[in-house]
């Protein structure tokens, strides 16, 4: 028998190490887009945009696969494919001598990627039925911890280094990661499906079925607000009072904020999820967001982001762990791993969506603007989840 707790625990470690690493590199991405020799800050926009949506292009059809082949070879083979792929990815990127090869690199690593919904269904299907919304909630909060640490952890590294440093040091982070898994994460392999669920059997179940497509549409707006402002955000930083000379760290620790918050908000509301309700708790969190949002849109002293974007990642640390658990739970554990991945693809949709909207936003209407479509899908999320998820 799988000691659950014990598999919780090194699972947040590694997803909080994965995370670092693949978070540091936010921060900086639309500066490393300028120093490949793109210069006007419209086509830094839109191409950052592409850049940030590449790995969801080829993720997008592959997210729900790879949540089938966990299902019937096991997950933990999955989360070692993934993460030695993305090692690999990050390698390549490195070596990107022009904006094409940075596409192609961030397309390579969206092929290889599916290690977060390997971690959540192996998890969620070796933890007792009762403990799922809480263990979902934890593991969440070791993501919401890894982009506490990784996007000060690659400014600082692009700033007293270089932008390339930090995917080769990011690389060997994944590579530690990988072999972590190896020895000490256990799978309980009674737990794989029996049934052989075919992908397409996965989808129709999860499209004619209101209680799971509800949730995972609204995982997929909550993906796409908040990548929206992330190809522009080191931009806006860059119009406020701060010393340039270390712009990616300074914008690293401010997306660090929201990070340390998330990782509070996941852990609190998977424990008070129970009391509050999953309705009350998506509609409270949703608002707490949007209005965080807006508030952006007006700053023009980057101190004031510190209070704003505290709340922020309280509110937003709360939903996906939510939603993912409002599927779960919704779920038998024989096809959970497909079903589970298939919202992943809707998170995926999300991620791909959000930065080519963004980045084109950003160059069309401005940074304001971009900051209150962001606050509006948060307040649809609000009133979808209030009409539709009934405890």
């Amino acid at each position: 028998m799988i000691n659950w707790k014990n598999n919780l625990y090194i699972m947040w470690i590694c997803q909080f190490l994965a995370m670092v690493g693949m978070s540091s590199i936010v921060p900086f991405l639309p500066l490393f887009v300028r120093e490949l020799g793109v210069t006007s800050i419209e086509e830094t926009s839109k191409w950052s945009g592409l850049v940030f949506a590449g790995p969801f292009f080829v993720s997008l059809f592959l997210s729900s696969l790879w949540g089938n082949l966990g299902d019937k070879y096991g997950r933990k083979l999955m989360m070692i494919r993934a993460t030695f792929g993305l090692a690999i990815a990050q390698i390549i990127i490195g070596f990107s001598q022009d904006i094409n090869q940075l596409f192609i690199g961030r397309l390579l690593q969206g092929g290889l990627s599916g290690f977060l919904p390997a971690a959540m269904v192996l998890i969620a299907s070796n933890t007792p039925e009762e403990k799922t919304g809480y263990a979902l909630g934890v593991l969440q909060s070791s993501t919401a911890a890894g982009t506490v640490l990784g996007p000060l952890f690659g400014g600082i590294i692009s700033d007293f280094l270089s932008f390339r440093a930090v995917f080769f040091v990011v690389a060997g982070l994944l590579f530690v990661v990988g072999f972590a898994i190896i020895f000490f994460v256990k799978e309980d392999k009674r737990e794989q499906s029996k049934s052989n669920f075919t992908l397409l059997e996965n989808w129709r179940f999860v499209l004619l079925d209101k209680k799971i497509l509800i949730p995972a549409i609204l995982i997929m707006l909550t993906s796409l607000g908040i990548s929206f402002v992330r190809p522009i955000f080191v931009l806006f930083v860059e119009t406020l009072e701060i010393n340039k000379n270390y712009l990616p760290t300074i914008t690293g620790a401010l997306y660090s904020i929201v990070g340390v918050f998330s990782v509070f908000s996941a852990y609190w509301w998977g424990k008070k999820v129970e009391t509050f309700g999953l309705q009350k708790s998506i509609v409270v969190a949703s608002i707490l967001t949007a209005t965080m949002y807006l508030l952006h849109a007006f700053i023009t002293n980057p101190y004031f982001l510190i209070p704003v974007r505290t709340i922020l990642g309280f509110g937003y640390g709360a939903l996906m762990p939510l939603l993912f658990t409002r599927i779960s739970n919704n779920v038998n554990k024989d096809r959970r791993g497909g079903v589970l991945g298939i919202g992943s693809s809707f998170q995926v949709m999300g991620n791909l969506v959000g930065p080519l909207l963004g980045g084109y936003a950003g160059a069309a209407i401005g940074f304001s603007y971009s900051f209150f479509f962001t606050a509006a899908i948060f307040l649809l999320i609000a009133i979808a989840g209030y009409a539709n998820l009934k405890d």
